[in-house]
């Protein structure tokens, strides 16, 4: 980088995490996401990083927004994949998290993404709606769109997810 270049820099705070974690041993899986999203209790790390927020949360339905910014962007000037990836990813995950009790966790198991348009600063806010398409005991599939402010798909993904039980007789609270 020359002198002449204007250093660009970006602090980031975040809530401790584990007041989170622990609330989803207590709290049905909706609570929680809606709780985070009033900002009752921290967002997640990745999300403050990336810059993205909980709007919503309803019974299998949740939307995340993020504003696109340069530090973002991949060598070619646009948004990089793996924010797209991170967005879709959250959306799917937390959509069957919404349906889920108390002390019961999910983790994904694949992500299929399609890149359909470019985001770049020039975007704007932009909205990612996850959705479960399934929830089963032990396997969901959810899916997740990512549209601009004029509502043009930038992309979707499908997911699968396992469901992760207690283990019996382990405490729930």
């Amino acid at each position: 980088m020359s002198n002449a270049e204007p250093v660009r820099e970006r602090t980031t705070t975040w809530g401790d995490p584990m007041v989170t974690a622990l609330a989803t041993r207590t709290r049905a899986g909706l609570e929680l996401l809606q709780a985070v999203a009033a900002g009752e209790l921290p967002a997640t790390p990745i999300g403050r990083t990336l810059g993205f927020e909980l709007e919503s949360a309803e019974p299998g339905r949740v939307v995340f927004t993020l504003v696109p910014a340069e530090f973002h962007y991949n060598p070619i000037g646009s948004v990089h994949g793996g924010v797209y990836a991170t967005l879709l990813d959250s959306a799917t995950g937390c959509a069957v998290h919404s349906r889920l009790p108390a002390g019961v966790g999910y983790t994904s198991l694949d992500l299929t993404v399609k890149f359909l348009r470019a985001m770049t600063v020039d975007t704007g806010r932009v909205r990612c709606t996850g959705t479960v398409t399934h929830l089963g005991r032990r396997v969901a599939l959810a899916e997740a769109t990512l549209h601009d402010s004029a509502d043009r798909l930038l992309a979707t993904a499908t997911s699968s997810i396992l469901i992760v039980q207690p283990e019996p007789g382990t405490a729930v609270g």
